[in-house]
């Protein structure tokens, strides 16, 4: 048997010995192999437990408040007393809000704004309105957008489940005050005027009436 034979017997017998060794350790794969099952018994803990936040920070809650500020703190009671609650979908509504209930108001026409004011917002609208009609003044106001808005506060009460956001508006609109003759005495047909507010709405967290109302005003 000559020398180039002998070689590669012996190669032939190493590669036997290593596909073996191969089937030992990694099993027999033949085609596709469908994914083995995970057992569902839980892992043994060693150590202290330490508790998970499912999913990370909540970046609804911190995209609009400071972690670890109180209103963060306040915002995620808001979510766990009420799981489908969203700080963004809130804003969003509250934007509408804004327009809605500013218009009604400067158009004196509080009918259609009142399920959504406090008891004490609507009786200070009331009043102002009333005011205005006694001094036979009209409002023409057209609202041109919301030009900032930012969560200003939220605070949340653990007994009746009550939460209250208070939100910082720019908007901006035209405004012209007439007196009984039609004359303008405040105002312009064609300057935008900026409008600043912080209001604030609250909602009993939880509740089957899904609107929000807006129980203070401010600047």
């Amino acid at each position: 048997m000559n020398s180039s034979i002998l070689q590669l017997l012996v190669l032939a017998g190493i590669a036997i010995f290593l596909i073996l060794r191969l089937k030992n350790v990694l099993g027999t794969r033949d085609g596709y192999e469908a994914p083995r099952e995970v057992s569902q018994q839980p892992a043994e803990r060693r150590g202290p437990e330490l508790e998970v936040i499912e999913g990370g920070p909540d970046r609804d809650i911190l995209d609009h408040a400071e972690e670890g500020s109180d209103s963060a703190l306040a915002l995620a009671s808001m979510k766990s007393a009420e799981p489908s609650f969203g700080v963004s979908d809130f804003l969003q509504g509250a934007r509408g809000a804004y327009e809605m209930i500013l218009m009604g108001f400067e158009k004196g026409d509080l009918a259609s704004i009142k399920p959504f004011l406090g008891s004490d917002v609507y009786e200070t609208f009331a009043e102002v309105v009333e005011a205005r009609e006694k001094q036979g003044l009209t409002i023409q106001s057209e609202f041109v957008g919301v030009r900032e808005m930012t969560l200003h506060e939220a605070r949340f009460d653990k007994t009746s489940r009550e939460g209250e956001i208070a939100v910082r508006f720019v908007g901006e609109l035209t405004y012209v005050v007439r007196d009984r003759a039609g004359e303008i005495v405040e105002g312009s047909e064609s300057q935008i005027k900026r409008q600043k507010d912080i209001w604030t709405f609250a909602r009993g967290m939880g509740s089957n009436d899904p609107n929000w109302q807006l129980v203070a005003t401010g600047e």
